[in-house]
């Protein structure tokens, strides 16, 4: 329960972050506790569709994965935080991502920041 709890604060640290450097990641509210309700709600939507739906996807693009030798994985984490997007328009969340070049940067980024925060923070379950 630990590890899903750190998992989840370091993706809302690094959605944050992307938000912060990346104009077209947008996250509005009228405060601060609104802005940071939604950034813990989109984690875990973050969490919950690299859970469920990356795995499925990197099963599908394995031949671009290997003949890419794994730059392929920046689309794919791209397309996880579309459709992450996609997901917090539909449940009313003010997140949002514009365009695919930014969903890649966006993508790098967040993987950077959770990488980093991961290694930081710590790991119990």
């Amino acid at each position: 329960m630990m590890n899903f709890v750190v998992k989840t604060i370091a993706n809302a640290g690094a959605l944050a972050v992307a938000v912060w450097l990346l104009d077209k990641i947008t996250l509005t509210g009228d405060s601060t506790g609104k802005k940071v309700g939604t950034l813990i709600l989109v984690a875990l939507i973050f969490g919950l569709v690299n859970f469920v739906v990356k795995p499925i996807v990197q099963l599908l693009s394995l031949p671009l994965l290997i003949l890419t030798l794994g730059l392929f994985t920046l689309i794919v984490n791209a397309l996880m935080l579309l459709l992450t997007s996609w997901l917090a328009d539909k449940l009313d969340l003010s997140f949002h991502v514009e365009g695919f070049w930014t969903a890649v940067l966006g993508g790098l980024i967040i993987s950077i920041v959770s990488w980093a925060l991961n290694v930081v923070l710590p790991d119990r379950d």
